[in-house]
Formats: structure tokens, sequence, C-alpha cells
């Protein structure tokens, strides 16, 4: 059984899946060559790189491993036409992401930005009021396996932590939860709001003007989702109007942000080059996900981690 992998890890995870699977083949290899992708029964990448035309060529495939949580730019149609099994790495985002949140939190609440400029500038002021995150609310838009993580960690700080998904159902450390439908009702109430939405077409222009319009005047927005849950416009006018304080944005539409975006040179504007996912453990905790399904798979089983609903996407 052969599988290709355009996801290149370092020796140390490709001796282990060797010794994990001493009778699979693994090739790993920058992009889809015709010959391996032919015979190929299993793909390993990060999605970026699949199109309709590869997995017309891959005749004998079967599953595709998504060592990423993002799914937008997978050819689902022709996927689900083939019958092909999908698993990504969902969950595995969550510790760095979670971190990355309430590191950008404190930053913003002890004004460490201003902190590093006087420094740089030898300035000693003591006048500088900073804040706490004790006693703060904050909305999570998303609470799957990272907001989740997002909301543990702020209750450690003493928080109140609200959050929204699609079902309203009741999640551990979200002490209220609201559905989709129901996001103007959250808005008003959070110091902070957290997006962790992926992009799908429930989500694509989600927030307009009227949800920025209910934010408290002193609210801090701050996306590591998808950038395409706003228009940029929207957002800069919203900030430039004094409808909320902040902006951390880590995620943008599209990507790389351009020399010259406004959000580059706002002060009320904290940009992030995409870079909240990332982390040492990154592949490690990706090819476990793959080793538990590989062995999964192998036994004709049925209990594989994150199955993708091809028809949602997610």
């Amino acid at each position: 059984m052969l599988i290709l992998s355009t996801v290149i890890p370092n020796e140390g995870i490709q001796t282990k899946m060797m010794k994990a699977f001493p009778d699979l083949n693994f090739i790993y290899q920058k992009g889809w060559k015709d010959g391996p992708l032919r015979e190929a029964e299993i793909l390993i990448t990060y999605g970026e790189d699949l199109t309709e035309e590869i997995i017309g060529k891959a005749a004998n495939l079967k599953w595709i491993m998504v060592m990423s949580a993002g799914m937008e730019l997978m050819p689902f149609k022709a996927i689900e036409e083939r019958g092909i099994m999908v698993t990504n790495a969902r969950g595995i985002h969550k510790i760095p992401m979670a971190e990355y949140t309430i590191g950008m939190l404190l930053q913003y609440e002890k004004k460490l930005k201003l902190l590093m400029k006087n420094e740089k500038e030898e300035l000693w002021d003591r006048k500088i009021e900073v804040g706490e995150l004790n006693g703060k609310t904050m909305l999570v838009m998303g609470v799957g396996a990272i907001g989740g993580e997002v909301a543990r960690l702020g209750k450690a700080f003493g928080m109140k932590t609200i959050g929204m998904n699609r079902s309203g159902k009741p999640v551990e450390s979200i002490d209220h939860l609201y559905d989709l439908e129901h996001l103007l009702e959250a808005i008003p109430g959070a110091d902070y709001i957290v997006s962790v939405l992926p992009s799908t077409d429930e989500t694509k222009g989600l927030l307009q003007k009227e949800h920025f319009k209910a934010m408290k005047e002193s609210a801090v927005f701050v996306n590591i989702g998808r950038g395409d849950l706003i228009n940029d416009e929207v957002l800069i006018e919203a900030l430039d109007a004094g409808e909320l304080s902040h902006a951390i944005l880590d995620v943008f539409d599209p990507e790389p942000l351009g020399k010259g975006h406004p959000f580059w040179r706002m002060e009320n504007v904290t940009v992030t080059p995409h870079l909240s996912s990332k982390s040492g453990e990154y592949l490690p905790r990706t090819f476990a996900i793959f080793e538990k399904n590989m062995l999964e798979y192998l036994r004709a089983g049925k209990d594989f981690t994150n199955v993708i609903d091809l028809s949602r996407g997610y």
C-alpha cells in the first residue's frame, strides 16, 4: 500500500511512521507526481494543493488525510463523487491558538505595545493605565475544540465566558451559550469578542455593521478563524467611528495582507501574520492523528478521528 505525502516531516517522524507500519510504503515529496499519485491509496496533504485534476489522476485513492483544520480550498465535489474518505487535524490547534488569544488579551490589557515603545525610547512612565482580564466577559464565536480551550483559559483568569455555536448546546467552560441566530443578543455584553469560526457559506461576511454597532465602545475584536468573516471596510469604518476599541487580527482575506493596507497603520489594530496556530508540536500532533486513523484503516474499522462531512466541508 502506498501512502503519498506532500507534507514532509522531519526524519524522526518519518522513522516513527516506518517503524509503526513497516509493511507500508511512504513517499514524501514536494508536489504531486503522476506515477506515485496514480498508485497511492492514501494522500497526506495540507489540503491547499489538491485540485479536481489531481483527484482524477489518483485512480486508487481511498482516503485523504489533511494535516490542517482549514478545508475551504478542497475540491469536495470531486472527492464526494468518488466516495473518498477525508479526515483532518481538527483539535491540534487548540493549545497554540488558545495561548495566542490569551497572550493577545494580556498584551492589550497590560499595554505591552506601549511599554515596549517606551522601553526603546528610554521613557519611564508609571502613569500608564493597565487593566485586568479578571471580571471581563469574553464571547467566543465558534465553540469547538479551539474555542473551548480559549474559554477554559479565560476561566483560569477569572473571566466570564459566553459562546456561540450552530446548535446552542451547552459546552464546558462556557457560562451561557447562544446559537447563530441570536448572535446580536450576545455581543453587547462582551468585553472581548473572539472569532474561531471556519470559512463556510454561513460564516462568510457574517459580521455586518449592526454587529459592530452593538459592541461596547471599549470592546476588543479578535479574529483567529478566517478573514472572510468580515469585510475590511466595515471593520475600518466601525473602528474609525469608535464603535469598538481595538481589533486583533491574525487572519485576512486575501492573504498575505498587502503592503499599504490601512490595518498596518491603524493604532487601534494589531496585525499578526496568520501564525496563531503555529507550534513546534504541530506535525507530531498531526501524525499522531494519522497513526491512530491508519491503525483503524488497516483493520477495516469505522472509528476514525475527525472524519469530514463532505456535504458541509467540515
